[in-house]
């Protein structure tokens, strides 16, 4: 089993920015210390419910920074981003980390960023297929062209080329999934699925199925199928003290103001309707759905979540407490008092 550290410089009330990612920073270089196997960084836009824009920036930063643990995007958002430039960056950080990275890709949802960005929202709507298919070219070919709806340029050599004689090979990628469409379209791709922390362990062992169903479908023998599948993330959420009582309490004190001011920052491209969760009740769900409490607790749900979905990697948002010191204590008891007993 592998569990890593799920990092959205998350913005509580009364915080400012930079205090937000020092906090993010603070706990990856913690997380290697505490010996979890990988970091995973978040990217938003305009909102405080995490305040990094560039999940490939902050990566270069915490490879840089460190020496064993993996660092990985969750995710990089595709249709704000162009797949060359974003391929670019994913093996430049993959060849000068020693294998380090993965880049872990989304579809993201139609806010105002299209806008800003200039991609508008068939990038969200209809686009992504072919985006992604043109980033995973980039990543295992030599040389590239592509004459499609959006993109549209001759063919151009890839440099730096991440599957080069003597390299450690093309960088993992890896996407985010929230829907049948999603799963069927990783599935034909040959990807691994990142899961969001919203899913209980059910909805997530559907999503195991469908995908291995629609891998197999799409002709991929089954132990490719079965080799991808062990690359799997279940996102969660990790607050461990030595009661249950109070680690519940610790994150619905703090969760619901985040997720009420973060959240509801979002603005729609096009103006559509919009329904945000109750950050109460949210808060609530994902103390039920993650494990929140001590140590055997945490470890006894992890195991139980990868016993139900056949999941074994895990990216577990730390920072719950919107508390420096107190994310500094979850990540070290995280790696020092649950892993061992998962081993």
């Amino acid at each position: 089993m592998r569990v890593g550290a799920f990092i959205l410089a998350a913005q509580f009330p009364g915080q400012g920015q930079e205090e937000a990612l020092h906090r993010a920073v603070r706990s990856a270089e913690l997380a290697e210390d505490a010996g979890l196997d990988a970091v995973w960084l978040a990217e938003h836009h305009f909102v405080p419910y995490g305040v990094c824009p560039s999940a490939v920036t902050l990566a270069a930063l915490l490879l840089g920074r460190t020496r064993r643990i993996g660092v990985g995007t969750a995710v990089s958002v595709l249709p704000t981003a162009h797949p060359v430039a974003l391929g670019e960056q994913a093996a430049l950080l993959h060849l000068s980390s020693g294998g380090r990275f993965t880049l872990g890709v989304g579809r993201g949802g139609p806010w105002v960023d299209l806008e800003v960005f200039g991609t508008g929202l068939g990038a969200y709507e209809h686009g992504f297929p072919e985006a992604l298919d043109l980033l995973l070219r980039w990543l295992r070919e030599p040389r590239v062209g592509a004459d499609g709806e959006r993109f549209a340029f001759r063919e151009v050599p890839v440099v730096p080329r991440p599957d080069d004689p003597g390299t450690t090979g093309t960088p993992p990628v890896i996407m985010a999934c929230t829907s049948p469409g999603s799963v069927q379209l990783a599935a034909e791709r040959g990807l691994p699925m990142l899961l969001g922390m919203h899913c209980g362990d059910e909805e997530k062992a559907e999503a195991v199925g469908l995908w291995k169903k629609s891998a197999l479908a799409a002709g991929r023998s089954p132990d490719e199928v079965a080799a991808v599948a062990a690359e799997h993330v279940s996102a969660g959420v990790v607050q461990i003290e030595d009661a249950r009582p109070a680690a519940t309490e610790t994150l619905t004190k703090a969760m619901p103001g985040w997720l009420r001011q973060g959240l509801g920052a979002h603005v729609t491209v096009d103006g559509r309707e919009r329904r945000m969760r109750d950050p109460a009740g949210y808060a609530e769900l994902l103390c039920d759905l993650h494990p929140v409490g001590p140590p055997r607790l945490c470890a006894d749900r992890l195991a139980a979540t990868a016993e139900r979905t056949g999941i074994t990697r895990f990216a577990l948002m730390v920072e719950g407490s919107g508390d420096l010191a107190a994310t500094e204590q979850n990540v070290r008891r995280l790696g020092g008092e649950v892993l061992p007993l998962l081993l």
